[in-house]
């Protein structure tokens, strides 16, 4: 069902499909470092932007996610990109196929309904008796999977609910019944490199959403979903 209570919103992007050997040591490192894993999704865009930039991959709005077959040793890589994406900084014999790269070209309107898969950090703010009154807290992992559906669900946006929460949480511009989500904690990302004592929880949620918001959703789909996106987390994949 569509309904035209809201304009049409229109999404672009790269799409970089990867296919590596997870038995050659330059994959290797990727999945044994998340810091190794950014440099090689932030391989793919040399020159976009100036060198050091901390900001680089957002002013790209570069966002990747990744699953790894044991049983066939391919580690399968999605990079999305707002730039075109340039693979030949990866060793050739890392690569068990060419990479495939395609536009992605799409407009969504108020009632498409969609299949969906992310990969989130999905994560709780815990303060310390030592902590002021107003600090944040530090952020750590949930680590069941149904306090990670309740944190997919408070970023769902039911029809006629504004984009941001009355907390502060940006919204998806989508809603679904998160009792029908599929949700699955996942390896934690750890790293031991430059970051030292990094260690990220990942969380897969699979499931159908229905838009109810365009604009905000291609927002979510540019943008990503919650923190750790520089670490292949909040990623939405959606068709």
């Amino acid at each position: 069902m569509t309904t035209t209570s809201a304009p049409a919103a229109r999404f672009v992007a790269t799409h970089s499909l990867l296919t590596l050997d997870a038995r050659h040591p330059f994959t290797a490192k990727s999945l044994a470092d998340a810091q190794d894993m950014h440099r090689t999704v932030m391989s793919g865009f040399p020159g976009w932007v100036d060198d050091g930039s901390a900001d680089a991959r957002a002013q790209m709005n570069v966002l990747s996610t990744w699953s790894l077959n044991l049983k066939d040793a391919r580690l399968h890589l999605v990079v999305q990109s707002g730039v075109p994406a340039d693979w030949d900084r990866i060793p050739r014999a890392a690569l068990a196929e060419r990479p495939e790269v395609r536009t992605v070209d799409a407009r969504y309107r108020a009632g498409d309904e969609l299949v969906f898969r992310t990969v989130v950090n999905a994560v709780r703010s815990r303060k310390t008796p030592t902590d002021a009154p107003d600090a944040r807290g530090k952020r750590v992992s949930h680590t069941t999977p149904e306090h990670a559906r309740n944190w997919f669900a408070r970023r769902l946006q039911p029809a006629g609910e504004p984009p941001v929460a009355p907390d502060g949480v940006v919204r998806i511009g989508a809603d679904a019944d998160p009792g029908r989500l599929t949700v699955r904690l996942l390896p934690k990302a750890t790293s031991n490199s430059a970051h030292r004592g990094l260690k990220l929880g990942r969380t897969e949620v699979k499931g159908s959403l229905t838009v109810t918001d365009p604009a905000a959703f291609v927002a979510a789909l540019t943008r990503g979903i919650g923190h750790g996106r520089a670490y292949s987390c909040g990623l939405l994949l959606v068709r």
